[in-house]
């Protein structure tokens, strides 16, 4: 019974331990010998945590047994190791945090935790989310569950590569331009990033500040509803977090498309390098999908979302050269060398920090550097202004945005690793939403020819999650994609 709770939905095993037909205790067994199966077969764990879950396994059994309601009961939870849970190693992976542990939980895990999750593990990432495709981390490359010669997408690929293979149903990741959505979508899950300030960054190792989002990937889009949910809301230890009480995800799911108005990105089939014949394929059935279900289908046209690529690698550089500026082996990070000071930072940074951390470092400092911050920073900034201004006169037309999640589905392993421009534009359609501050949601749609899960998104006004959430469904129960199961699966 627990095998096939652990390969189904994340709602229906919380139900199970609700209603006392499975304890939260002999799940979490279950789920952590899955998860070490998924460690050795795909890399996507860094590091199992049996006492943690042990210990929350035990409190959701004795909350249950007191007639606490618990939405997430003892559902095993993935978290990405650049958030922080108390008492284990957040390396964001990065040899600079080599032996790092957190002192407390981030605000969305210690929120999914209070709702009855379970944490089995953290999650393999590129190196302080920057990446595409999972090959960036220190530790090694993450595979993919459906071809283990392809990437799982990045940067929250281990925890994609997770819920994926049938180790866990739910995780979370970050994405600060594309970094739940992408994975998502090249794994076969729902994908979410929430409005921007939706869930508080507390506990988040900081890329870009004012892009960085943590966001769910589950296997359905009421489980990714669900947890969602339990992560929203406004937390007094980070100021950008939304005032408020967060909108009701889950009353009207299943309302359908009828009588919503559906977008069709207009610059999608002629973005830079071009749509993979599969996806440019289920993009038109998606829009298909959503007409049938009775939705106004249109074209809606963003002219600069073409921009969005060089504007995002201008704010989220900058931003990173700012936020990575504490990892210099004195007031944060690993220490490495002797000598003065100069030496002692050249030599903590060097051997701590990878290849692509420190090319966007580079690319930051320049950009911030005195005689060119006017030209390169303040220049995207102001374009970033006039995307969201696109975004908001398309919304006037539309109740969502339909679009590709990738352009491609995954790639195979080191196919990208000697052309980072090629790499950036893995994220020519998740960006856009992540520089406007919109909420956006990938959602599985079927295979390509070769077998490999297509994703598409759809993007809306800030605050409309229960829109998106709503046209998702429509789509998942359409398309029949949520029953895919990819060749590897661990039990």
């Amino acid at each position: 019974m627990i095998e096939g709770l652990l390969d189904g939905p994340a709602h229906e095993l919380a139900a199970a331990v609700r209603d006392g037909r499975v304890r939260a205790a002999e799940v979490a067994e279950a789920a952590l010998r899955r998860a070490a199966k998924a460690k050795e077969a795909h890399g996507s764990f860094l590091v199992l945590s049996p006492e943690t879950a042990r210990a929350q396994a035990a409190d959701v059994d004795r909350r249950i047994a007191s007639g606490e309601p618990l939405p997430l009961a003892g559902v095993p939870l993935a978290v990405k190791d650049n958030i922080n849970v108390a008492g284990l190693p957040t390396t964001a992976g990065s040899r600079i945090l080599a032996g790092f542990a957190s002192a407390d939980d981030a605000t969305c895990v210690a929120r999914l935790v209070a709702g009855g999750c379970v944490v089995v593990g953290k999650t393999s990432c590129d190196e302080f989310g920057m990446g595409s495709s999972n090959e960036n981390g220190a530790w090694g490359p993450v595979r993919n569950p459906w071809d283990p010669t392809r990437v799982p997408g990045g940067s929250s690929g281990g925890s994609a590569a997770a819920v994926a293979a049938r180790a866990v149903p739910l995780a979370i990741g970050t994405d600060t331009g594309g970094s739940v959505r992408q994975p998502a979508a090249l794994c076969g899950l729902v994908g979410v990033k929430p409005t921007y300030g939706r869930v508080p960054r507390y506990g988040l190792v900081a890329f870009a500040s004012s892009l960085d989002q943590a966001g769910p990937l589950a296997r359905t889009v009421r489980d990714a509803a669900l947890a969602l949910s339990a992560m929203s809301g406004p937390d007094p230890r980070d100021s950008t977090s939304l005032q408020g009480a967060p909108p009701d995800l889950l009353s009207g799911l299943e309302r359908g498309a009828e009588g919503l108005r559906v977008g069709v990105l207009a610059e999608a089939e002629g973005a830079e390098g071009g749509l993979h014949r599969d996806v440019a394929a289920a993009f038109r059935r998606t829009a298909d999908l959503l007409r049938a279900a009775g939705a106004a289908v249109a074209p809606v046209s963003v002219p600069r979302v073409a921009l969005a690529i060089p504007v995002y690698y201008l704010v989220a550089t900058a931003e990173a050269s700012s936020n990575l500026s504490r990892f210099d082996g004195v007031r944060y990070g690993a220490r490495q060398g002797e000598g003065d000071l100069g030496e002692l930072y050249r030599a903590s940074r060097s051997r701590g920090f990878g290849p692509e951390v420190k090319r966007r470092i580079l690319l930051g400092t320049f950009a911030l550097s005195a005689g060119y911050h006017d030209a390169y920073y303040g220049r995207a900034q102001k374009v970033r202004g006039l995307l969201a201004r696109d975004f908001s006169e398309a919304f006037l037309a539309c109740d969502a945005i339909l679009c590709p999640t990738s352009p491609e589905p995954a790639f195979p392993l080191g196919s990208k690793t000697g052309d980072p421009l090629s790499m950036y534009l893995a994220d020519v359609f998740t960006v856009p939403a992540s520089l406007a501050g919109l909420p956006a949601v990938s959602v599985p749609v079927g295979l390509s020819s070769e077998g490999l899960p297509i994703g598409m998104q759809l993007v809306g006004t800030a605050g409309s999650e229960p829109t998106l959430l709503a046209l998702a469904r429509a789509v998942e129960k359409a398309s029949g994609a949520a029953a895919d199961r990819p060749p590897g699966a661990v039990r």
